[in-house]
């Protein structure tokens, strides 16, 4: 693993990112990202139903998770 590709870590959970040199930003995996806030049993499953309610100019409920 080189320093672009590099596991962070959060809260005691590892987080998995990226480095683009070109753009000069980190980027970072959210479903290792909506693990840690979400304590979610199943991230992947939280993170498909959330993005598949809406964009952010049609704000939505995401009532239960």
């Amino acid at each position: 693993m080189t320093q672009s590709e590099a596991i962070k870590i959060f809260e005691e959970r590892n987080i998995r990112s990226l480095w683009d040199d070109e753009a000069e930003k980190w980027f970072f995996s959210i479903v290792d990202v909506v693990a840690v806030l979400t304590e979610s049993p199943n991230p992947r499953k939280y993170w498909s139903v959330l993005k598949g309610l809406g964009s952010e100019s049609q704000p939505k409920s995401t009532g239960n998770l």
